[in-house]
């Protein structure tokens, strides 16, 4: 459940009356938007208000007329889905704000420079962004801001969305323990165990991701390990 002082309004006018809940904003954006979201969990409390602020709940006839029920999640979820979310002009910033760069961060792992099939550093990404004047909309998930973005930013920079091969071949040391960390870092597409205990593999990566996969070796192998960028 949210803390009281960081909920808003969410407000929905209907059958003569208004009905207020108070909720966490970025989770009843969340919940527009058609993500999976547990109600109980973005509610500061759990009351149907007509004027929140004064703290004056509806009249359960007012909720069963309008609502068909007294159900506080299922009258919260219309409500959210349905009505107005009342955001503060400060809210409404720092929300803006982590969702670009959420978008910054997704482009940037998974996208390449074709030319030089090396990633684009953030900052990059983020001036490409300014000058193509991409609007971050609070209310869009962060799957259709990185598609805007990005077709807003081509005609700008060379950049692609690609997955790259490497293949990594771990010394015996350090093959059992490493290979946890290697396997949830990407999708390991053909492995090998060898005589000596070493382990051989081709990691499947976004191609933004390499440099944060070579640290990662690197990190778990003292520097030990070997790697190649396999070329297709």
């Amino acid at each position: 459940m949210v803390r009281l002082e960081d909920a808003v309004p969410a407000r929905l006018k209907t059958h003569g009356a208004t009905f207020e809940v108070l909720v966490d904003p970025d989770g009843a954006l969340a919940l527009r938007r058609g993500d999976s979201v547990n109600i109980e969990e973005i509610l500061a409390v759990e009351d149907v208000f007509e004027n929140a602020s004064r703290g004056d709940r509806s009249a359960e006839e007012d909720l069963i007329k309008a609502f068909e029920t007294t159900d506080v999640a299922i009258i919260a979820e219309k409500i959210i889905k349905k009505g107005e979310i009342s955001l503060t002009a400060e809210q409404r910033k720092q929300i803006i704000e982590n969702k670009r760069r959420q978008v910054i961060e997704i482009i940037a792992r998974n996208a390449i420079n074709p030319q030089t099939k090396t990633p684009h550093p953030p900052a990059r990404i983020e001036q490409a962004m300014k000058e193509a004047k991409v609007n971050i909309d609070p209310s869009k998930s962060a799957d259709e801001l990185v598609n805007i973005a990005m077709k807003a930013i081509r005609p700008l920079i060379p950049i692609r969305f690609e997955e790259v091969e490497v293949a990594v071949k771990i010394p015996a040391d350090y093959a059992p323990k490493a290979y946890g960390d290697i396997a949830a870092f990407g999708k390991v597409i053909r492995e090998s165990w060898q005589n000596n205990g070493s382990w051989i593999g081709v990691v499947k990566i976004p191609a933004g991701m390499q440099t944060d996969f070579y640290s990662l070796i690197n990190r778990l192998t003292k520097g030990e390990a070997e790697t190649k960028l396999l070329k297709h």
